[in-house]
């Protein structure tokens, strides 16, 4: 019961809006249905009958402090301003709880009566006011403007009388002067030479039109030439991309495929098959390939064609801009002949009242013959620009197809690093399949073969052997002697538990923290050059990889303890990165069955001469020294299936303990994420006096859980660092952990109203300028990228806080202020928020209306609606990732441990590089 009373339950209730199950569609009659036999409106009802309407002390003092504005200037607490407040507004029958007030059905609308009533006398007032000074001022500048026509009219009124009068009297002048004797022979001239300038205009108008058609003719040719390029090219463009995306999603699904493949191999039942897809992936990336080849031969050839056809079309179109220049001079040229040409009786004949219509008509001839010369510049210039245009697009054509070729390139050089990786996992195959024949009850053991004693060379005696199975012509003395089994089993018992004693203490010396030499991890080298030494590398069964593979899990069975973690972390990637540096498995398909047999029997005689180099043994001190200053350096060896389990096993652990790690960040922060991403409710006091400027105390209690985030990955670096973890790995811990913060705290905004506020965003943003000012602390090379990883809050965040968001379009938010953001996420926010500090709106109906109608055609389309973000919890490195970028760490400048320095077993620890 008392979690239960400390809990704050909800209910909700679905409610079906039709029964045709499409969006934006409701009926009213099945919803009023459902709410009745669902209870609701009994449950209103009731609701009515007690105290419907309950508000918080600060919500109602928000909402009704207007009422009496003298209460809320008072210091008298928040329960005292509510009761004073429904006192003057003289409320019967409320009651005032401990944090809320309860209020009778109806009373919270006679509150609201009041509000709006106090609110709308002072509009109104504002309005009265405003009107006056509009309509003052309206009436001066008509009665201005009016008085200014009146004397602009009257003055127009006056020029025309007199203008009249001076007409008609100059009318009356030339009647009586030229009636008799020249109206008709200046009719005839003018008619004769109106008949010639209409028979040259019309013959140049038929002309002009003939030339136009013919250009546009050819206008139209180019155009749909032009515009069947541009859809060729965009549909082989489309072609290439399609087949790009094509190739690399199936590459990732090769890549997804062969790890599972990897994880399938250790059970020797799953090779064939295994075997069989890998070789069916390779026919396919072949054929891919070739795929490829054969696009870029046939884009190459696409290319000169296209080419080719430009350039004749620019020929074309620059010889048709020339002939129009041609032509328009020798228009040109015959219109000015024309001209001076005509009779000058033109000129000299007076003008006639009757004949000024058809002059006005000649004119206008004349002007439409300029407007047609500027068309044929214009065409001209038109022809010009298309021309440039093409170059252009052959230009942009150019860069792209070398684009295209470029990425051919990385596609070949992904397809090649990905069959060498499928020739190393078929060598892996073929190391299990050598596992599976020698485990076979049909095969016969190592056991059941004769004993043979092996007798090894020394310098004395002719040559030296490294432990290796020599054949027939090296003369290598092996003397088969199966009577005596018991002088055999003697020197080989004694081997053996020599060999497990220096076991032993290897793995008694790895379970102590041995620490660090130069930055470089004590217990990873030990391990390494003590399994180069004794060549357990090129066994096929030995034990000593289990005990190492224990020893680590027993070390990390605690995962709380970070610093055991980040220890092992590091001692386990280096020496993965020397595995991966001297293992390989490419020799070990070649073998044959016969090849591992002898192997197997050479067993013995490489561990004896591995445990007979001591300093007591003269006579092998020269081959010691020798094997020795192999170690140091980094040479391969053909691995055995035992040493190829031990390398597969040690990269689980490495990625579980690098999960542990993460995870116990991501334990510690999540508490403090939730205080985060909501800001602090400000006092009463701010409401009436504004925004005052915070104290340094203030300012320090409100980022306190931003600090504290802030000194976890602190402290989590610090002990990395310490640790020697490498920097691959911490920039891939926080870059995980930083989009962790992204995703809790974004979902966190989308699904929780009262952090879509704008005082919020100013809180989440200072919190963000923390973390930013960390990165630039902690440097790029342990965090790298990892702020890029709060892109999407950081873009909500941002949106959040800009003042003018009614004048911000859709395009604008999409692309300039939130581009990371989906349509859903921006129409959450858009809807959710509130202005808690300066009052301001979200964006305009217009854009909101915009994101539904995207949001449908998203929904039609089969795309997801899913607003809320996922957090990765996958290992987001490779071993090849891991040893790339690893330094080589030489092995044989580190110290050996106090316990095995003076063991006679482990003298080889010694050595230097320069032996």
């Amino acid at each position: 019961m008392e979690t239960l009373s400390s809990t704050e339950p909800h209910y909700i209730r679905c409610v079906k809006p039709n029964s045709v199950l499409k969006p934006f569609i409701f009926e009213n009659v099945n919803i009023i249905q459902q709410l009745r036999c669902g209870g609701v409106l009994e449950a209103i009802r009731i609701s009515c009958a007690g105290y419907p309407t309950r508000r918080t002390f600060y919500e109602f003092l928000l909402r009704f402090g207007v009422l009496a504005p003298e209460v809320l200037e008072r210091n008298s607490d928040d329960k005292a301003a509510c009761q004073m407040i429904l006192e003057k507004m003289g409320l019967k029958g409320y009651q005032l709880g401990k944090t809320k007030v309860f209020l009778r059905a109806g009373q919270m609308a006679e509150l609201d009566a009041r509000r709006t009533e106090v609110l709308g006398n002072a509009a109104r007032t504002l309005q009265r006011q405003i009107r006056t000074y509009i309509a003052r001022k309206d009436f001066v500048l008509l009665r201005k403007a009016a008085i200014q026509l009146q004397s602009c009219w009257r003055a127009i009124s006056a020029c025309n009388l007199y203008e009249q009068l001076r007409r008609e009297a100059a009318a009356l002048k030339i009647q009586k002067n030229f009636r008799y004797h020249t109206a008709r022979l200046s009719y005839l001239t003018l008619q004769n030479s109106a008949i010639i300038v209409q028979a040259g205009m019309r013959a140049m108008t038929a002309r002009s039109e003939f030339r136009f058609r013919k250009q546009t003719k050819a206008a139209i040719k180019i155009q749909a030439h032009v515009r069947c390029h541009r859809e060729y090219s965009y549909y082989r463009r489309l072609q290439k991309a399609a087949i790009v995306t094509q190739c690399g999603w199936r590459r990732r699904v090769a890549r997804k495929e062969l790890r599972n493949l990897k994880m399938a191999a250790r059970e020797t039942g799953a090779l064939k098959e295994a075997k069989d897809k890998l070789e069916k992936k390779v026919e396919e990336l072949t054929w891919r390939l070739q795929l490829e080849r054969r696009l870029r031969t046939e884009l190459e050839d696409t290319k000169a064609q296209e080419i080719t056809k430009l350039q004749e079309a620019l020929r074309s179109m620059q010889i048709q801009v020339e002939d129009a220049n041609a032509r328009v001079i020798q228009e040109r040229e015959a219109s000015r002949k024309a001209i001076e040409e005509a009779p000058p009786v033109i000129k000299e004949t007076p003008v006639v009242i009757q004949d000024t219509a058809k002059i006005d008509a000649l004119t206008a001839e004349v002007e439409s013959l300029k407007v047609s010369l500027l068309s044929e510049k214009q065409a001209s210039e038109e022809a010009k620009k298309a021309s440039a245009d093409a170059e252009t697009r052959n230009m942009d054509l150019a860069k792209k197809l070398q684009e295209a070729e470029g990425k051919v390139d990385q596609l070949q050089d992904s397809a090649q690093r990905l069959e060498e990786k499928l020739s190393n996992l078929e060598s892996e195959n073929q190391v299990l399949r050598q596992q599976a024949l020698t485990m076979s009850p049909t095969g016969k053991s190592i056991s059941a073969r004769p004993r043979t004693t092996i007798i090894q060379r020394t310098p004395e005696n002719g040559s030296i052997l490294n432990g290796e199975t020599k054949p027939a012509h090296d003369k290598a003395l092996v003397v088969s002697n199966p009577k005596e089994p018991e002088s055999e089993e003697k020197p080989q018992k004694s081997l053996n538990e020599k060999q497990q004693e220096n076991q032993d203490l290897l793995i008694k010396c790895i379970s102590e923290d041995l620490g660090f030499s130069g930055g470089k991890p004590v217990a990873a080298c030990v391990i390494y050059k003590s399994l180069l030494h004794w060549r357990s590398f090129e066994v096929e069964r030995t034990s000593v990889f289990d005990r190492i593979i224990q020893t680590i899990a027993s070390s990390i069975e605690a995962p709380e303890n970070n610093d055991v973690l980040a220890y092992w972390l590091c001692n386990a990637s280096t020496l993965l990165m020397l595995l991966q540096h001297t293992l390989k498995a490419n020799g070990a398909a070649s073998l044959t069955p016969q090849r591992r047999r002898s192997s197997s029997a050479s067993l013995f005689g490489r561990m004896s001469q591995g445990l007979r180099a001591s300093p007591q043994s003269a006579g092998l001190s020269f081959l010691n020294n020798r094997m020795l200053g192999r170690v140091d350096d980094l040479r391969q060896v053909e691995a055995k299936y035992p040493a190829l389990l031990f390398k597969q096993q040690l990269t689980a652990f490495l990625e579980k303990m690098y999960g542990m790690i993460r995870d116990n960040l991501k334990k510690e922060i999540s508490p403090l994420l939730g205080l985060c991403i909501q800001a602090p409710r400000t006092s009463r006091a701010s409401l009436v006096k504004g925004r005052q400027q915070a104290s340094a105390v203030a300012q320090q209690a409100l980022i306190a859980h931003w600090q504290s985030i802030v000194k976890s990955l602190n402290n989590y670096l610090n002990m990395m660092k310490a640790n020697y973890v490498p920097a691959f790995l911490v920039r891939k811990v926080f870059s995980q952990i930083f989009s962790f913060i992204n995703v809790q705290l974004f979902n966190s905004l989308l699904l929780r109203r009262e952090c879509c506020s704008f005082s919020n965003g100013e809180y989440v943003k200072s919190g963000l300028a923390e973390l930013e000012q960390w990165c630039c602390y902690a440097t790029e090379e342990y965090v790298g990228s990892s702020w890029d990883e709060l892109k999407h809050i950081r873009q909500a965040v941002g949106f959040l806080v800009i003042h003018q968001k009614p004048k911000k379009t859709l395009n604008e938010i999409s692309n300039e202020l939130c581009p990371v953001l989906s349509i859903q996420q921006l129409y959450r926010i858009s809807t959710m928020y509130w202005d808690d500090k300066y009052g301001t709106h979200s964006v305009s109906s217009d854009v909101i209306s915009s994101m539904r109608v995207l949001m449908t055609e998203d929904s039609n389309n089969s795309v997801s609606s899913s607003f809320l973000l996922d957090d990765d919890s996958s290992i987001p490195f490779s071993v090849d990732d891991l040893s790339k970028s690893m330094q080589q760490v030489d092995v044989a400048d580190v110290e050996p441990p106090p316990l095995i320095r003076e063991n006679s077993g482990f003298v080889f620890l010694h050595q230097r590089s320069d032996l």
